[in-house]
């Protein structure tokens, strides 16, 4: 049984597993001091949102959104990372997250909510398929400082 919920104070640990390993996927390098900030963030709550997924009560995956006006709507939500721990995958638990997601947008009447991934990133590719639609847009980045 997967139980989704907001991150809480002492998920710190756990968060920062999954969070590593969410960034070593990406191959994305955050200091240590980055995690710090990033969970004070999260559990502020004011812009950055973030929720697990327990598993027999360990945290085994985490998704963090935002929302965000744009030019054509006010209210947009933005999934901006998803990760499941290996040995819980395929349990149902990232579909849960997502769902999740959804609910909070709804909530906010949110006029859509969207996320990105790697191209080769199949095993998600395939719930993604299931749950949401592929509009062929793909992300470019503009290197601002490196």
């Amino acid at each position: 049984m997967i139980e989704i919920g907001p991150l809480r104070p002492q998920d710190r640990a756990g968060w920062e597993v999954l969070a590593r390993g969410y960034k070593a996927f990406y191959r994305t390098a955050v200091p240590d001091e980055g995690y710090e900030e990033t969970w004070r963030r999260l559990l502020g709550g004011a812009e950055l949102h973030g929720i697990g997924a327990w598993s027999d009560g360990r945290l085994v995956g985490i998704a963090h959104y935002l929302f965000h006006v744009t030019f054509w709507s006010a209210d947009s939500c933005y999934l901006q990372d998803l990760f499941v721990d290996e040995t819980a995958r395929g349990q149902g638990a990232a579909r849960l997250l997502i769902e999740q997601v959804a609910d909070e947008a709804r909530k906010r009447d949110a006029a859509r909510l969207y996320w990105t991934t790697k191209q080769d990133n199949a095993p998600a590719r395939a719930l993604y398929d299931k749950v949401a639609r592929f509009h062929g847009f793909i992300r470019y980045d503009y290197p601002l400082g490196e």
